[in-house]
Order: C-alpha cells, then structure tokens, then sequence
C-alpha cells in the first residue's frame, strides 16, 4: 500500500500546499472487512494548509476529496481527516 501512500502524499501536496501532511496506513486493522477485500485501503490524513483558511468543514472535505480524485473510488475504502488551518494548529486545534 506504499504506492497508495506516495499518491495520497502527491496529490494532496500538489494540490494543498500543505506545510504539515501526515498519512497512516489502518489497512491492516480492517483485513476481512468488505472494503479491503475490493482492495480500498483505511487511512487517516492530518493536513495543515493555508488552502483551509476560511472554509467549512465541509468545504475543507471536499478540497481533499477533490484532489483525491478516483482515489476514493478505487484505492481508498475509508478515509479519515483532520483538516487544519496553519493558526488552528498553533493553537492546538484538532
């Protein structure tokens, strides 16, 4: 599941800019669950990015799944997201 990782990691930081981006992979936590047999990896993104200043919640998700692309149709099952803003993170928002 690298090559899912390194894309994830490319396209996020092609796209977002982001000045902090850690990737786990939960994949094997989720062996046998109907996702994984199809081949979708589990991952939780922490992304700290300008490009979030001033949106919603929502509006931060859809950036994401929007530079994910096919992605998460076909290599990614579940993706968990914790979008922050540069100031959220200094303050320890999360």
């Amino acid at each position: 599941m690298k090559e899912t990782i390194d894309l994830i990691r490319h396209n996020l930081t092609t796209t977002l800019k982001p000045s902090l981006l850690e990737i786990i992979d939960n994949s094997a936590a989720h062996a046998g669950h109907a996702g994984a047999k199809k081949g979708g990896g589990h991952y939780n993104v922490t992304i700290v990015s300008d490009e979030f200043e001033k949106k919603t919640l929502v509006q931060r998700h859809q950036l994401i799944y929007a530079a994910l692309g096919d992605m998460m149709k076909n290599d990614i099952h579940a993706l968990g997201i914790n979008a922050l803003t540069p100031t959220e993170e200094t303050k320890g928002t999360k």
